[in-house]
């Protein structure tokens, strides 16, 4: 007796106000950003980023407020206008290889050390490695070294 077929996995979970995946990744519009501990300009400011083009990930709406998560884990609201779907990415970890092909042997483009921020250019479904530029550099980098994609996520 053939063994039963896997489950579909559920669909992810769908935002109610854009209708697009939740969670997801956006980066900050803005030089400065305020975090708030809820959504709406009533409630208090618990942070302020100073970083244009930081990735965060969303995983809620609200009217035209979002929930946002950063690489540290830090939780809070923003209004949707300080965010864009511009896929960025922030370096994690210890200084990374940028590889000139998707390989380990790749020949070597630049060393970028942790917290620098680059811009994802593809990233296959299911690969190891993504296409990013880091200032004037192109080349390769493992999803596992920078936040900014969910693993196996497709980013074009």
């Amino acid at each position: 007796m053939p063994a039963p077929a896997p489950a579909e996995p559920p669909p992810p979970p769908i935002g109610p106000v854009t209708q697009l995946p939740l969670p997801r990744f956006a980066s900050l519009r803005a030089e400065e950003v305020n975090l708030r501990a809820g959504p709406g300009t009533r409630y208090p400011i618990e942070w302020t980023y100073q970083r244009r083009d930081l990735p965060v990930q969303i995983v809620r709406e609200f009217e035209l407020w979002r929930r946002i998560k950063d690489m540290e884990g830090t939780e809070g609201w923003v209004h949707q206008s300080n965010l864009t779907g511009r896929r960025n990415l922030v370096v994690t970890g210890e200084e990374r290889v940028l590889r000139r092909r998707p390989e380990e042997s790749g020949a070597v483009v630049a060393r970028l050390q942790p917290g620098v921020l680059g811009r994802i250019r593809l990233c296959a479904t299911g690969e190891t490695w993504c296409e990013v530029q880091v200032g004037e550099h192109r080349g390769w980098l493992r999803r596992g070294d920078f936040f900014g994609a969910m693993p196996g996520e497709e980013v074009k």
